[in-house]
């Protein structure tokens, strides 16, 4: 048995559609042998008849079967048009972009093997019309392997956006740690400059401020050594969220390669890499704004 190249479920709309042509096609042929019979029916009542008189019914008939043919064309191309709208509206909603190569149409090759096929399903056996022919319309693709890598694409989108407010949060922290640092350092500097203006005033006046310079040097060390832990902690989530994002670029480019694949033999691949090519800018776009905040050696 013939067949076309496609998948089962694309080869019976095809048959359904064949079948629809084949019964448009009946019609119109019924149409051109009705108009012969009302001539015979309706002129040819005389044994003979002139020059002028033959070609009079034979310009009427003309007329007459070139309507209806001509009709019938044009109702075909429309048809047509109905079709192609159906299954271009069915790839917009997947973002897709269809392409027909209007020169295969006329291939000699590939119309005899659609012709061989008409004959395999319609003439050599008496098949019964499958449930699956008689579809009023076509639907869009709900389940499949596109399903499953649009929630891919989806799921790692919306992890991108958490790790995007975990660094925000990361952010935050450092720079308030850092804000804390340059605060007691400059006290730390005023104390030693009060210090030295007031050496002058006497022992007590001195042991005092040692003391009280002691102390909060002691505190300084102490909110020091706090400031440099919660600053390896927070090197710490650096870290961690720069690994999450080489992690979901890792799946990003997982994914890419399975597009790819996927893809490869339609015009669709070109529009979900272009998608990936943005996934993968911004994904450069947050190291680049990570990098800002990795310790210098």
């Amino acid at each position: 048995m013939a067949e076309l190249g496609l998948n089962e479920h694309h080869q019976n709309e095809a048959i359904n559609y064949m079948r629809f042509a084949r019964f448009k096609r009946g019609l119109c042929l019924k149409t051109v042998d009705s108009c012969f019979q009302d001539l015979k029916d309706s002129r040819l009542v005389e044994e003979t008849f002139t020059v002028d008189e033959v070609s009079d019914m034979l310009d009427g008939l003309q007329t007459i079967v070139h309507s209806e043919v001509e009709s019938e064309l044009i109702n075909t191309t429309y048809t047509n048009v109905l079709l192609l709208r159906q299954l271009f509206s069915q790839a917009e909603k997947w973002y897709l972009k269809l392409q027909t190569d209007i020169s295969e149409l006329e291939n000699r090759e590939l119309l005899e093997q659609v012709a061989e096929f008409e004959k395999s399903e319609f003439t050599s056996s008496n098949k019964k019309p499958n449930a699956e022919l008689i579809k009023p319309k076509l639907a869009p693709i709900n389940e499949g392997e596109s399903e499953l890598l649009n929630k891919t694409v989806a799921c790692l989108q919306e992890e991108n956006e958490k790790l995007k407010t975990r660094l925000k949060t990361i952010e935050t922290q450092a720079t308030a740690a850092l804000d804390e640092k340059s605060k007691l350092e400059k006290s730390l500097k005023d104390l030693q400059m009060i210090q030295g203006d007031q050496k002058t005033d006497g022992n007590k006046d001195i042991v005092e401020l040692e003391n009280k310079v002691a102390a909060l040097k002691c505190h300084y060390e102490k909110t020091l050594n706090d400031s440099t832990a919660n600053q390896k902690i927070l090197e710490e989530d650096l870290v961690t969220a720069k690994h999450d994002l080489l992690k979901a670029q890792d799946q990003l480019s997982t994914t890419e390669k399975e597009l790819e694949k996927k893809f490869q033999q339609t015009a669709a691949y070109r529009n979900m890499k272009e998608m990936l090519t943005k996934k993968n800018e911004l994904i450069k776009e947050l190291r680049r704004r990570l990098s800002k905040y990795e310790p210098e050696d």
